[in-house]
Order: C-alpha cells, then sequence, then structure tokens
C-alpha cells in the first residue's frame, strides 16, 4: 500500500472516529436532558401525591372543603428559596369539564388542551395533568365552597332559603342551615344530630326523603341544601364541584440550566475531539511528507553523488584535452616559422593558435568552475588586493583605452586572498569587454557598521533588468569572445565566503556588481 492510499485510509478512520465522538455524545446528551425530565417529573408525581394525601385527610363523607385546601396549595406554590426560582407555578384541581374548581397561582391556560397528553412541555414550562391518588372514579370527591362563597358560587342551584339561613359549624368551615348540626355530601344518609354515626329515616319520610311544598324531595343521603334541587341541578353541581383531575404548571429553568451545562459539556468534548483527530491528521501528513522528504534527499543525494563524479570525470577529461591542444597550437606555431613557409600557410597557422586558444581558455574556464571552493580565511588589506588586480589588468585596459579609477577607505577585510583576487579579476575583466574604446570602470570599497562592500561599476551598455539574475548563471553570456562562466566563478566564490552579489543599473549608463556582507577585521 502506497503512501497516498494509506494516508486516505488514516484519514477516513479519523473520520469515523469522530462522527462515533459525536454521535455518542449526541446520545449521551440526550440520556441527560431525559435524565432531567424524568427528576421533574418525580417530583410533579410527589407533589400530586402530597395534594393527593391532603385531600384524602381533609375527605369527609367525600367532600373536601374549599378554604381547607387553599392554604395547602398555595403554601406549595409559594414554598420557594429566594436563590432560586419557583419550580411549582400554579396548581389547580379541575372538574369533569376541564374548568377549575380550586387553584393557586397564575392559571392563565386551557387544560382540556392537555388532557388527553398527560403533559406539555413549553419554551419555559411545562403542565401536567395527573389524578388524585386515593380517589375512585365512582366515588369522587366534591370540593364545595366555604361559608364566604358559599351563596354565590350556589346560587344557580338554590332558589329556596335566603343566605343568612347558613351558617358555619364550630371549626368555620362546613355551610349548614341554622336548625342543622352538620350537613356533608355523605356515602349514606344525612345526619342531623352532629353524631359519628347515622340513625334511620325519620318518620313520615316512606323513601328515605322528605316531600317539600313545591313537590321536590330530599332522597336519601342528601343534604338538606340539596332538598330544594331537582335531579339535574344535582348533576349540574356535581359536574362543577366535583374532582376529576390535578393540573400543574411546573418551571423548566432547572431542566434548561442542566441541560446547557450538558450541551457545552458535550460541545467542549466534541470540539477536543475534532481537534485531536486533526491534530493527528496533521501528524500522519507530517510524517508523510518527511518521509517523502527523506526519499528525495537520498535520491538528490544519489544524483549529487553522480553529479560529482561526472563532475571529476569532466574536469579530467577537460584537463587532458589541454595538452593535444597544446601540442597543436605549438606545431601551427612551428610550421609558420618555417622558411620555406608561404603567406597562406603562415595565415592559417595563425588562425590555428587563435582557435586553440579560444578552447584552450573555455577549459581553463570549465576547470576553474568545476574546483571545489575551499575557504581559507585569512586578514586580507583591501586596497592592495584591489592594486594588484588593476596591475594585473593593465594590458587589456591600455589595449580598449578603458580607465580605472578606485576609490575608497583601507581597511582590512577577512576573506581567502587567492579567491578574492579570482572573483575581483573576473569582475573587472568582465567590465573591460562590456565597454567601448574609452570607457570608464570604478572599483568602490565602502562600510557600512562592522560590515564592507565592494561595487565594480562602468559606463557601458549596462545589463537589461530581466537578465540581471540569470547573468550569474553557468554559460550565460552577452558577449561575443565570453565563456558564461567568468560570473558564475564569480557568485561560486561570494557564496563560499557567505557573502551576497547582485547586479544593478548604473545612472545614467552602465551596471554595476555590488558585494555585500564582508567582514571588516580592522
Amino acid at each position: 500500500m502506497d503512501l497516498s492510499r494509506r494516508s486516505t485510509v488514516i484519514y477516513g478512520l479519523l473520520l469515523v472516529f469522530w462522527v462515533l465522538v459525536v454521535g455518542w455524545q449526541v446520545e449521551e446528551h440526550g440520556r441527560v436532558r431525559e435524565a432531567a425530565k424524568k427528576e421533574l417529573r418525580g417530583r410533579a408525581e410527589d407533589y400530586a401525591k402530597i395534594l393527593s394525601a391532603t385531600i384524602r385527610g381533609q375527605k369527609w363523607r367525600n367532600a373536601v372543603i374549599r378554604d381547607r385546601l387553599e392554604p395547602v396549595m398555595k403554601m406549595l406554590v409559594e414554598t420557594n428559596e429566594p436563590s432560586r426560582p419557583a419550580e411549582l407555578i400554579s396548581v389547580m384541581l379541575v372538574n369533569t369539564n376541564g374548568d377549575a374548581v380550586i387553584s393557586a397561582g397564575p392559571t392563565n391556560f386551557l387544560p382540556s388542551a392537555i388532557m388527553a397528553n398527560g403533559e406539555y412541555w413549553g419554551p419555559k414550562t411545562v403542565t401536567f395533568v395527573k389524578p388524585v391518588y386515593g380517589v375512585e372514579t365512582t366515588n369522587s370527591v366534591l370540593v364545595l365552597p366555604g361559608p364566604r362563597d358559599f351563596t354565590n358560587d350556589m346560587r344557580d342551584f338554590r332558589p329556596g332559603p335566603p343566605p343568612g339561613s347558613f351558617q358555619s359549624n364550630g371549626s368555620g368551615n362546613v355551610p349548614q342551615p341554622e336548625n342543622q348540626s352538620n350537613v356533608v355530601v355523605a356515602e349514606g344518609h344525612e345526619r342531623r344530630d352532629g353524631g359519628p354515626g347515622g340513625g334511620p329515616p325519620p318518620s313520615g319520610r316512606e323513601d328515605g326523603g322528605e316531600v317539600r311544598p313545591d313537590g321536590r324531595r330530599g332522597g336519601r343521603g342528601r343534604p338538606p341544601w340539596m332538598g330544594w334541587m331537582n335531579d339535574e341541578q344535582i348533576k349540574e353541581m356535581m359536574a362543577k364541584f366535583q374532582l376529576h383531575g390535578l393540573v400543574m404548571t411546573m418551571s423548566t429553568e432547572k431542566v434548561s440550566a442542566v441541560t446547557f451545562a450538558d450541551l457545552w459539556q458535550r460541545f467542549i468534548i466534541m470540539l477536543f475531539a475534532g481537534i485531536s483527530a486533526a491534530g493527528f491528521g496533521l501528524a500522519w501528513r507530517t510524517v508523510g511528507r518527511t518521509s517523502d522528504l527523506q526519499i528525495r534527499l537520498v535520491r538528490a543525494s544519489e544524483m549529487n553523488t553522480h553529479l560529482r563524479e561526472m563532475n571529476l570525470a569532466a574536469a579530467g577529461l577537460a584537463h587532458e584535452t589541454r595538452n593535444p591542444l597544446n601540442i597543436i597550437r605549438g606545431m601551427a606555431q612551428m610550421l609558420s616559422r618555417q622558411t620555406g613557409a608561404t603567406p597562406e600557410i603562415k595565415e592559417k597557422s595563425a588562425a590555428i593558435v587563435n582557435e586553440t586558444d579560444k578552447v584552450t581558455a573555455q577549459l581553463n574556464e570549465f576547470i576553474n568552475y568545476s574546483r571545489p571552493r575551499e575557504i581559507r580565511r585569512a586578514p586580507l588589506a583591501l586596497p592592495a588586493a584591489v592594486q594588484e588586480v588593476v596591475r594585473a589588468l593593465n594590458f587589456d585596459m591600455e589595449e580598449k583605452k578603458v580607465k580605472l579609477e578606485v576609490k575608497g577607505e583601507p581597511m582590512t577585510i577577512e576573506a581567502d586572498e587567492q579567491l578574492f583576487r579570482q572573483m575581483l579579476f573576473n569582475l573587472v575583466l568582465n567590465a573591460v569587454q562590456a565597454l567601448e574604446p574609452g570607457g570608464e570602470i570604478q572599483v568602490v570599497t565602502g562600510k557600512k557598521g562592522a560590515e564592507a562592500f565592494l561595487e565594480v561599476r562602468d559606463n557601458g551598455p549596462g545589463v537589461p533588468p530581466e537578465r540581471r539574475k540569470e547573468i550569474f548563471k553557468p554559460y550565460f553570456t552577452t558577449h561575443q569572445k565570453g565563456t558564461g562562466l567568468g560570473l558564475a566563478v564569480v557568485q561560486q566564490i561570494v557564496l563560499a565566503h557567505g557573502w551576497e552579489i547582485e547586479c544593478l543599473g548604473n545612472e545614467p549608463k552602465g551596471a554595476v556588481f555590488r558585494t555585500t556582507h564582508l567582514k571588516v577585521i580592522a
């Protein structure tokens, strides 16, 4: 399996790993959210059980007084710690029609819309509809109004006695007629003596009921205040006051807080998992690139070794070629100097000598370029080295009538003396070859802090900007007699010393070869 295919497999596995982590965290977040909802449902169940136990404890003969339930319901709603928001917002007991029989807290909702669902989750609240535990549907409980509200609440069912005919008993909760000791909705018959048991029905009742002057009958098990009601009124009253279910509205802020905290935690886990997968992917990519670079380096080293061997072989071939050329040159000179040599032979012999000299010069340049540069640094007096190079080129400058001027302050640099002279010789010779007769050359030296620079300026045709970088490449030349290796050798020497060289334009015309970063000793 090659590296690219292996990388594809690794990246695919990392992607699968991250997707699995994301899926796992989403599932865990859902589990935590459901657990928070389940905990809230459990607390709603506890509230329902508390209220159901209160109703069972206060029930007597299947009737409960509203005034006794309201304090308990208000206590459940209003008992909240100041440091946290209210959890139970409202609680309401509803009848079979879904209308409120008794409530505590704000009840601005329609329980009938959610009676079939059991619970409804809103943005900030949840509403639960629960039964009243311990109350059978066949023997339901009536939530009767207290003495204060009895007249208003029973207005539709009581056309008979005036409001003043009812008063509270000893506890102030059960409405009763003036001449009755107690009246409740009972499982058996009504009691008038206030005792704990129930006696036989009074005399004159054949069916356990009492016939009223208006034709209405107080049936068996009916309180006296039901005696003036007919069957339809009784059914209507039972539908209004009969306890059917419990509706609670609770805050979901705690569930939202737990869910948000868990979501943030899961997001951090997924983020770190993604960063880990991306980091591993980048590490694998770096390893792959490193391996590729190592392979390339090995190949380059092999190629470099091969080129070095070829370079040595070419240098040896060039060196061996110079000897036959010297022999040819010498024989041509001998032929031209013979006493019987004709002018044609002398001319041809001179042409042979000139062409041999050109080839020899090219071979010498190639041998010089292919020679390894071993730097032997030593203090070098810059003005003295410049003057020696100028003296070596006096014949060429006089032949072209070129003027050379040396400028700069005396200084000592650190350089290989032989290589520095060769570099400067090639630069000045390149300028001489580029100039027309009567041209000018300047060799300028100077300091910039702890470093020196060397410039060779001429007023020749100059170098076009697009060729100023190519001019240092081997065998690139703009002169007819040039070999194309002079400036390449100069760059070799400059780079071996750690210097820099560049070709610039010389105003108003000409070229400038500037060498910088020469180390100054004194």
